[in-house]
């Protein structure tokens, strides 16, 4: 069995004392780290008054900007750097910098936890920073920087239902103080987007109203079959890169999870910022 790993609690606050819910966070456009008018960017720099006032730990965040065929952990010694994956945007959009330190040792525990569930080679990225996926959230969830992050890719050439089973891998992270993020977007069509101020479209509509009720009444075999069940799938989502991180928090809540939706807004017509906190039910 795997033990638990080795990093010191995070300020004052003991590993036994802590037992994380997971979340999936939908980061929209990379505007967010600047746009004041966004209801989403409002909504995360509440997160720790209204959502979750308890200090990780550290966190482990699961982001669509890092999609790569075998499972990866970033292995950092120090602060991990801003990766800006994103072009065209203001320029003070590129001196943001959000430096929160690495943390081997819980990439050592994700590793050991993923492969002991069968998930066969995971590699380790000594070099890789955090993608906007995982900082611009994080700069208005804890603008300190001052937490542990790691993060772990997805692999958009796999399923759902295999993401899932990632998450259910992953899940006694909750009980060891790590607040697992799955960040990514309700909606991602970057093709359909439309002008600031658009009304939301009718096929994204009825595509995030459909997860959020799907995920609301536990139907989590339809969420992890979304193609089939879901209305829009492909519309919504042309590419599952950014839903996929949705199916790693849900599987990393455990057994007997229920969901409970903490934000919804939207921007330019088709991208919802639904997102959605997963804990155990009482």
């Amino acid at each position: 069995m795997a033990s638990s790993w080795s990093e010191k609690p995070h300020g004052d606050v003991g590993i036994d004392s802590l037992m994380m819910d997971t979340f999936f966070l939908s980061h929209g456009s990379p505007t967010l780290s600047i746009d004041e008018q966004l209801q989403a960017r409002h909504f995360m720099q509440s997160w720790r008054d209204q959502v979750l006032p308890e200090v990780p730990k550290a966190i482990l965040m699961v982001s669509g900007h890092w999609d790569v065929s075998d499972p990866t952990v970033n292995v950092i010694n120090g602060p991990n750097d801003t990766i800006y994956d994103f072009y065209g945007f203001p320029k003070s959009m590129y001196q943001l910098e959000y430096p929160a330190p690495g943390t081997p040792a819980l990439a050592k525990r994700v590793k050991e936890l993923l492969q002991e569930a069968g998930f066969g080679h995971v590699k380790e990225d000594k070099n890789r920073g955090l993608d906007h996926g995982a900082w611009v959230p994080l700069m208005l969830m804890y603008p300190a920087a001052d937490i542990p992050v790691c993060q772990l890719s997805i692999d958009s050439a796999k399923d759902a239902a295999y993401h899932y089973r990632m998450g259910k891998a992953l899940a006694p992270l909750k009980e060891e103080g790590v607040l697992l993020i799955g960040s990514g977007s309700a909606t991602h069509n970057l093709r359909a987007i439309g002008r600031d101020g658009a009304p939301p479209a009718s096929w994204a509509v009825d595509f995030d109203n459909w997860l959020t009720d799907a995920l609301l009444n536990g139907r989590y075999e339809d969420v992890n079959n979304y193609l089939v069940k879901a209305p829009n799938a492909k519309m919504a989502h042309p590419w599952p890169d950014h839903f996929y991180p949705l199916h790693v928090a849900l599987g990393a809540a455990g057994e007997n999870t229920k969901a409970e939706q903490v934000h919804q807004s939207w921007s330019n017509g088709t991208l919802s910022y639904s997102s959605y906190r997963f804990k155990a039910a009482e």
